[in-house]
This record gives structure tokens, C-alpha cells and sequence, in this order.
């Protein structure tokens, strides 16, 4: 019996005899192939092409277990991992001197591997962090046992300064762990270091840490040369995704702290490696296929996706507000922000959606011919409603100024 027939969780049900492995994973592709041309609220490029890595590498475990340093074993991928994170770390203008870092499975772990290398150099700290937050932050913070400090962001999506000020001023007996964030979920706003780090200069808080979650704009910003961690910016950590702007076809990231502010690992006999990462076995696949993404593309490569998939966001929010959607933008990012569109356009776009305002995200590989798709279906139904309709676009907030296309964050 097909999967198509009986439905997959019938279909895939290990305690049925036989099982039609190839009808069950033709269903999975079949259902992604379908969804991915009005797949365009989530942030995963998919313009670069992975089979190569996949094909030759796939058919085999790669461990990479332990630090990236380490030697020990045959079947990793260290070297291409250690390549990963210089090309990162180089990037960000990271001090060559002071830096360490490894493939994660994502920006999640990225955060939990940086912010509790924070707290044990910092064990009474506050954590501060944005309303606008990633959900893995106060996930985080309760998993360390830390006491969470939450302060406001605008309707932008960008960190209240005014209210971190008052914050930490409150909690100024105390360390300071700060999470700033370089492309938030919603709108993917930029929060800027150089603030974070007056409002604790002003209070003279005893010990800080600046991390910066960066999953989804950390790369394309390091490009513009806008994020940097030397050793003027005061950023002692950040986070990446990979899934995303590079579009590994696996969850991962990469997490990079200055060496400087870390615990040395313990080793592991049987292993003989150090256990300095949080998952201790790690996926090789993910660091190939990392080391391909940008083997093969190099900066100047990714420099053009970058610019190429802004001037698609660019032309997006001209289009939808043509077509009576007001929508807008931050100046560096790929992410499109509206008023939440009727059930009836959702049910067939794949969009972030929020209460009263959604979001679309101009990734890599996203065409032009999918945001005039997208618009004409807005434009169709607009076309249909009377005045008043409750279905009608509704004002969304706008940033409360206008932001700097340098973001503000680690610029020299």
C-alpha cells in the first residue's frame, strides 16, 4: 500500500509488515517539492546546490568528537571544521590571537555553548537580553539556573537602550551577561553593541559579557564588514546558523568565543580528545557541508547573494506597497514585514506570522517571480473586498526612526 494511498504516519509506522520504504520517502519529497514554491516565510536559502557533499560523503558516519583540535580518529572532519571556523573568525576580524569556536547543531546550541562558557567565568550575573529575543535565550537562561533580566525593543525589533539603562541600573551590584541580536525572528532588527556596552560603562557594572546571537544576519553582515569581533567592538561571543543564509540541508551553526574567556576542557581517555563543546560528538556531515558552501562560493560569491537577495526585499516592499499592503524593511536585511494577510492567502503562503503582522524573507534562491505570485494573490483578493471589509490591510508599526544600514553593532 502507497503512502500516498493510506497517508504517511500509516504508512511510516515501523509495527506494519511490510513497509514501502520508497513510497514513504517519495511522499516526503513529493510534499516538500509541492510547499517550496510558496514557501517564503522562513529563512533557509536554498540557491546553492549540497548533492556533491551528500553523495560522497553521506553514505558513512563522520564523527567529529571532541575539540576541533584534536587529532584522534579516522572517519571526521575536523580539518575541514577548523577551516570552517577560521574563514568565520577571519571574517569578523576576530583577533587570530583569541579565538575558538566549533560546528554546532544550530543557533540554539550556539547560544547555550557561549552563554554558559559566560556564566561559569561570570556565575552571579544577570542576562539581559530583548523582548525580541530568539525563544532559545530565556530557554537558555533557565536551563544555567541565571536570573534573566528582560528589557524591552521597539516595534522595530531593535533593543530599548533607554530601558537596558534603567535595568541595569537596577542590578549593577552584579556581572553583566548581555544578548544582543543581529537579525531579530520578526523583523530581523540589529541591536546595537556600542549602546549595550555605554549603558554598562555609565553604571560600572563589575564584569560584563557581550554575545551576540547572529543566526540568521551574522554572516551576511560580517561580509559587509558591519559585524566585527576585534578587539575594539567588546563582543566576546557569537552565534551563527548554517541552515540559513549558507542553506546546509542539515541544522547546524558554528559558535565562536574568544579563547580568552573560556575554561580549558577535561580530557576524555577513552576518546582521547577534550571535551570542550556541549554535544561532545558532532556532526562531520555539517562541517563538510559548510566547508563546501563556502569552498565553492568564497566571499565574493556570498557577497552577491547578499546583495541580490536585498534588492529582491527591495523590490518587494515597492511591490506589495503598490499593491495597497504597506510594507517595509530594514535597510540590511532580507526580511519583509506586513500586515498579516486573510486566512484564504496564508492557507497557500508559507509566512512567519505574528498577531497582526507577518513577514516574508527574501532568501537566496527566492525569485522574483514568487514575490509576483505572492503580490498578485494580495492584489486579487484586495480587489474582491468593499470598503471596510475587516479583511483589508491593516497599519502596521513602523521603526521608530530610521535605521542605519551599518546596524551600529561592532563598526569600526
Amino acid at each position: 500500500m502507497s503512502a500516498h494511498r493510506c497517508g504517511l504516519a500509516d504508512a511510516a509506522d515501523l509495527g506494519r509488515t511490510p513497509i514501502d520504504v520508497t513510497a514513504v520517502l517519495d511522499h516526503l519529497v513529493a510534499q516538500a517539492d509541492t510547499a517550496a514554491p510558496t514557501s517564503i516565510g522562513f529563512p533557509g536559502a536554498v540557491d546553492l546546490d549540497h548533492r556533491e557533499v551528500m553523495a560522497r560523503l553521506g553514505h558513512r558516519l563522520w564523527n567529529n568528537i571532541g575539540d576541533p583540535t584534536d587529532t584522534g580518529g579516522t572517519a571526521h572532519t575536523r580539518i575541514l571544521e577548523q577551516a570552517v571556523i577560521a574563514w568565520l573568525a577571519d571574517t569578523l576580524a576576530m583577533p587570530a590571537d583569541d579565538r575558538w569556536g566549533y560546528v554546532t547543531t544550530g543557533g540554539t546550541e550556539g547560544n547555550l555553548s557561549a552563554l554558559h562558557a559566560a556564566r561559569r567565568r561570570l556565575p552571579t550575573a544577570r542576562v539581559y537580553y530583548s523582548a525580541a529575543a530568539h525563544y532559545s535565550i530565556p530557554k537558555i537562561v533557565e536551563m544555567l539556573g541565571a536570573r534573566g533580566v528582560v528589557v524591552e525593543a521597539g516595534v522595530d525589533g531593535e533593543m530599548d537602550y533607554d530601558h537596558l539603562a534603567v535595568r541595569v541600573r537596577r542590578h549593577r551590584r552584579w556581572p553583566a551577561i548581555v544578548v544582543a541580536t543581529a537579525g531579530t525572528t520578526m523583523t530581523e532588527a540589529v541591536d546595537d553593541t556600542t549602546r549595550i556596552r555605554a549603558a554598562l560603562d555609565a553604571f560600572e557594572v563589575p564584569g560584563r559579557h557581550v554575545h551576540v546571537d547572529a543566526a540568521l544576519s551574522g554572516i551576511p553582515l560580517a561580509l559587509d564588514g558591519r559585524l566585527r569581533l576585534d578587539d575594539d567592538s567588546g563582543i566576546g561571543s557569537i552565534a551563527v546558523s548554517g541552515h540559513k543564509f549558507l542553506g546546509v540541508p542539515t541544522p547546524c551553526g558554528v559558535v565562536l568565543i574568544r579563547d580568552s574567556l573560556r575554561r580549558q576542557a577535561a580530557p576524555v581517555a577513552y576518546t582521547a580528545t577534550l571535551d570542550s563543546t556541549v554535544t561532545g560528538s558532532r556532526c562531520g556531515l555539517a562541517a563538510a557541508l559548510l566547508w563546501h558552501a563556502i569552498a565553492t562560493h568564497g566571499r565574493e560569491g556570498h557577497r552577491w547573494r547578499v546583495s541580490e537577495a536585498r534588492r529582491l526585499a527591495t523590490y518587494t516592499v515597492d511591490q506589495l506597497t503598490a499593491a495597497g499592503w504597506p510594507a517595509w524593511r530594514h535597510p540590511h536585511a532580507f526580511t519583509v514585514v506586513l500586515p498579516t494577510p486573510p486566512a484564504t492567502v496564508r492557507a497557500k503562503w508559507l509566512l512567519a506570522t505574528d498577531a497582526d503582522v507577518s513577514h516574508l524573507i527574501c532568501m537566496p534562491g527566492v525569485t522574483q517571480g514568487q514575490i509576483d505570485a505572492f503580490v498578485a494573490d494580495l492584489t486579487a483578493l484586495r480587489g474582491g473586498l468593499a470598503p471596510g471589509d475587516p479583511h483589508l490591510p491593516r497599519s502596521i508599526p513602523r521603526p521608530r526612526r530610521a535605521p542605519s544600514p551599518a546596524a551600529g553593532i561592532g563598526i569600526p
